[in-house]
């Protein structure tokens, strides 16, 4: 039973996902408000119901169901119980429904605390929030679901342990929960740590969180309204986000100190950098997006970074879910690296397109043009530029070498934490002197330089 209601909770949630979406468009271009108004109700139906299916999962966790797949692998009877509460995401297919939940709460909680400020623009936040929802549900529910049941056929000796998957039993078999029992895999020992509870659902929510700023952005683009609002709307979200990521790479730096013996606390280890690129041009982000609210700048620029650090993590999340690169962090090879590479690919065009398009009709024109080398957005703008170059060394050495050298040279390499050291140390050591000296600026400051275009 427990399983039928975990399906149910998220075969609702892809529902209610799936519906909300052309109601909020529809009715956001006929001005039509019931319809937006039942997207939006249908939007906020995501939460509970993935809600329900998460606790049936917890719950099937905590009183060890073996005959679900899930349980077997990630727990054994000898599993504390507070690793089982945490073996909720200690595993692709948990992992994905946590992430699916925690998405649709930051869905949930956008939806309702900005509705009413800045409704022009919150039909297709919901749009855009319930097709990066629907399409995650539907990772979870067609190719990786934690409820999928696994039964010993009676034909098969009793020591034999080998599981037919499936959703119901077959015919002429049982589960046999005292095989399912002895047989359980439990939980991965690297992941047997106090860092587990906490290091991955900060990094979740530092992830996830970035969707909101995205749908704000992307519904600035698709609505024509390139004022100041979506840029209002986001800096507290980017800020939320930004926030619970850095906590989430400071607790996993713990972590791989006490478990993974680098002799540090970081190993420039191809998933810690796909967790790092976000954050970098996140970071960028929240400070180029200063100089657009004093002075209408940088507003291409914007666009850009904030929609990239979305996709930074759609990639991210494509390259450790996939099987792309060797890591320690990796999740073991799945079916769902196609759908994730043609989601990150399709999302990042589409952006781009939208973007370029408002440039054009010149909705993204900037209202000042940069004052002297000294002045403070200039010196923002230029800390900015290291960051995407930390950005763009970091993914190369991560990989756009390794992956083009095998695709054209068939020879798999790795570059190690000698190439990070000494590309980034120099990008970091300009990065902190800019730090220093932007703050003392001012805006708009000229100086006897010529200006910088």
């Amino acid at each position: 039973m427990i399983a039928e209601i975990g399906i149910a909770g998220i075969a609702l949630a892809f529902v209610a996902a799936l519906i909300a979406i052309p109601a909020s468009i529809i009715g956001a271009r006929r001005r039509n408000d019931s319809l937006i108004l039942s997207g939006r109700n249908a939007a906020l139906l995501t939460f509970p119901m993935l809600l329900l299916a998460s606790a049936a999962l917890l719950v099937a966790l905590l009183t060890q169901q073996y005959q679900i797949a899930y349980v077997w692998q990630v727990s054994s009877p000898s599993t504390p119980s507070f690793f089982r509460f945490t073996a909720l995401w200690g595993s692709q297919q948990g992992s994905l429904l946590f992430w699916c939940l925690l998405m649709s709460l930051f869905s949930f909680v956008a939806l309702i605390v900005n509705w009413n400020r800045y409704r022009p623009l919150m039909p297709y936040v919901t749009a855009y929030t319930m097709a990066t929802v629907a399409f995650f549900v539907a990772l979870v529910l067609f190719f990786e679901n934690p409820f999928e049941r696994f039964w010993i056929t009676p034909d098969l000796p009793p020591d034999a342990g080998v599981p037919t998957y499936a959703f119901i039993p077959p015919d002429a078999s049982a589960p046999s929960y005292r095989l399912m029992a002895e047989t359980a895999r439990g939980l991965n020992p690297l992941l047997r740590h106090f860092g587990m509870i906490i290091h991955p659902p900060m990094l979740y929510l530092g992830f996830v969180g970035f969707v909101i700023p995205f749908a704000f952005a992307m519904s600035a683009l698709a609505s024509g309204d390139l004022s100041s609002s979506w840029i209002k709307a986001t800096r507290r979200w980017t800020l939320i986000a930004w926030l619970f990521l850095s906590l989430g790479l400071i607790l996993g730096g713990r972590w791989a100190y006490d478990v993974l013996g680098w002799g540090g606390y970081w190993g420039w280890d191809p998933v810690e950098n796909a967790a790092f690129l976000p954050w970098l041009i996140g970071t960028a982000f929240l400070h180029s997006v200063m100089i657009q609210e004093k002075r209408g700048m940088l507003k291409v620029w914007n666009m850009f970074l904030v929609i990239f650090t979305f996709s930074a993590v759609i990639f991210g999340t494509f390259a450790t879910r996939s099987g792309l690169v060797e890591s320690v962090h990796s999740f073991a090879q799945s079916s769902i690296g196609m759908p994730m590479f043609a989601f990150w690919g399709g999302l990042t065009l589409i952006s781009v397109y939208l973007i370029l398009l408002r440039w054009r009709q010149g909705g993204l024109k900037d209202e000042h043009a940069f004052a002297g080398l000294l002045s403070r957005e200039t010196l923002f703008v230029l800390n900015n530029v290291v960051f995407v170059a930390l950005t763009l060394a970091i993914f190369w050495g991560s990989f756009g070498a390794p992956i083009l050298s095998e695709l054209f040279a068939g020879t798999e390499i790795t570059l190690g934490a000698e190439y990070f050291n000494s590309v980034t140390a120099p990008l970091f050591i300009i990065m902190y002197l800019l730090m220093g000296v932007a703050p003392l600026s001012a805006w708009g400051v000229r100086s006897d330089l010529p200006p910088f275009k």
